[in-house]
């Protein structure tokens, strides 16, 4: 613990109880994430932990493995805690992310004991439950705060389970989650849906959106971009973004763009990396059409390419609130997305501001695509829109709840 910093335990049960803070005043703050690859939780949670740290907060972040593609971008305000036993990086071990968290329990419990944060903030189910178990295993009473960031009842039916779904997930959720102080949710779809699976009444979860556009963003999509496709004269280029994976079904933007680029020169480019590559690809070759796709992986700086793009497409199958989709708003670019559980119809206002069709209809969302790319452009008023989505609201709210559990903790410890 740094030298300038007073821990609660070096504070009298009286200084503590009598000197409630107010929200100008500074938290010790501990996020806990499942790790640094890539993925939108893990991009969003270091945007927070970033955010909140420059607001003077004092921000430990919390992974259950310490190495991953965004190990470097994780602030230098923000103080990195490991909590990956030795034993999990041996060369045999290749525990999934869902293993990592779960059993992560008494590496929380040990920090929890050894650092006294003065709230817990968790993202996705599976932390979610750790960091209960875990503060339950510490016993310090840390106000705890959990974000559900994904449509869980979607998440549920993975079929790579025999039954079809994920066995006790939901049943899990139903017995632990009402044991957080309060319980956040990405979007109204995302809480709707939690009420239903934990049993919680609707009131009891609030919507706070994602940090999704930082200060930073309209500087990085005016950054220079050397790429024949953007050249001008080139043909216009279709944008994806995210993880090649079943949950995105680029399949079915793959097969879209394929009926549009059958009427028009166009071009597909998704950014993003992911065990489906291989599939995607194949897929393009069997239309006609893979000399018109690019996939050229992870992308450090996406805006630039949402900057230049002529229309952006969201295929995704569930989301929680698609935070590209914000982004890709945000540098005035036109979009169609799926009208996918959930996220996208809060977004885009029912369609206000951008397109949108049915999840796997190839057909439908190759003739929005058509639509876009022939429709005037009207960027500002999609900057507006996803000014909305701001990183300084998102922070605001964030310490709004942070706040109330840390206060209801002192009044609840002086009652007993």
């Amino acid at each position: 613990m740094p030298p300038d910093i007073q821990s609660i335990e070096s504070v009298s049960p009286t200084q503590f109880l009598n000197n409630p803070r107010t929200n100008q005043d500074k938290l010790h703050l501990a996020l806990f994430i499942s790790g640094l690859a890539v993925g939108g939780v893990e991009r969003t949670m270091l945007s927070l932990a970033h955010e909140l740290a420059l607001r003077g907060h004092r921000v430990d972040l919390l992974v259950t493995k310490g190495q991953g593609f965004f190990r470097d971008s994780v602030s230098p305000l923000v103080r990195l805690i490991d909590l990956e036993p030795w034993w999990m990086r041996l060369p045999f071990m290749g525990p999934s992310k869902r293993t990592r968290s779960l059993t992560s329990a008494p590496a929380v419990a040990r920090y929890l004991r050894g650092n006294r944060p003065d709230v817990l903030l968790a993202a996705s189910h599976y932390v979610n439950l750790a960091a209960i178990w875990g503060r339950r295993l510490a016993g310090t009473g840390t106000p705890l705060v959990i974000r559900q960031c994904t449509h869980l009842s979607t998440a549920i039916l993975n079929t790579k389970f025999l039954t079809g779904r994920r066995p006790f997930l939901g049943w899990m959720v139903r017995r632990f989650f009402p044991q957080a102080d309060a319980i956040v949710a990405v979007s109204n779809g995302v809480a709707d849906d939690l009420a239903v699976v934990a049993a919680l009444p609707r009131q009891a979860i609030r919507t706070i959106y994602n940090p999704v556009v930082t200060p930073d963003l309209p500087a990085r999509a005016l950054a220079p971009l050397d790429h024949p496709w953007f050249a001008p004269g080139a043909p216009p280029v279709i944008l994806g973004v995210g993880r090649l994976a079943a949950q995105k079904d680029f399949s079915t933007l793959i097969r879209a763009f394929a009926r549009v680029h059958a009427c028009r020169p166009v071009r597909l480019m998704i950014l993003g990396e992911g065990k489906n590559r291989r599939e995607l690809e194949e897929l393009a070759d069997s239309l006609g059409v893979r000399q018109d796709l690019s996939l050229p992986g992870f992308e450090e700086n996406p805006f630039a390419y949402m900057a230049r793009s002529a229309v952006f497409a969201l295929s995704s199958l569930y989301e929680g609130l698609p935070g590209v989709l914000v982004q890709a708003m945000a540098c005035g670019c036109p979009v169609v997305s799926t009208d996918c559980p959930s996220g996208p119809m809060e977004i885009l206002q029912n369609g206000t501001h951008g397109l949108l069709v049915p999840v796997g209809d190839d057909e439908v969302m190759a003739k929005a695509i058509q639509t876009q790319l022939d429709a005037p452009r009207h960027q500002e008023r999609l900057r507006e829109r996803a000014a909305e989505f701001s990183a300084d609201r998102a922070v605001d709210e964030h310490l709004e709840v942070l706040f109330d559990v840390y206060r209801s903790s002192l009044l609840n410890l002086r009652k007993g």
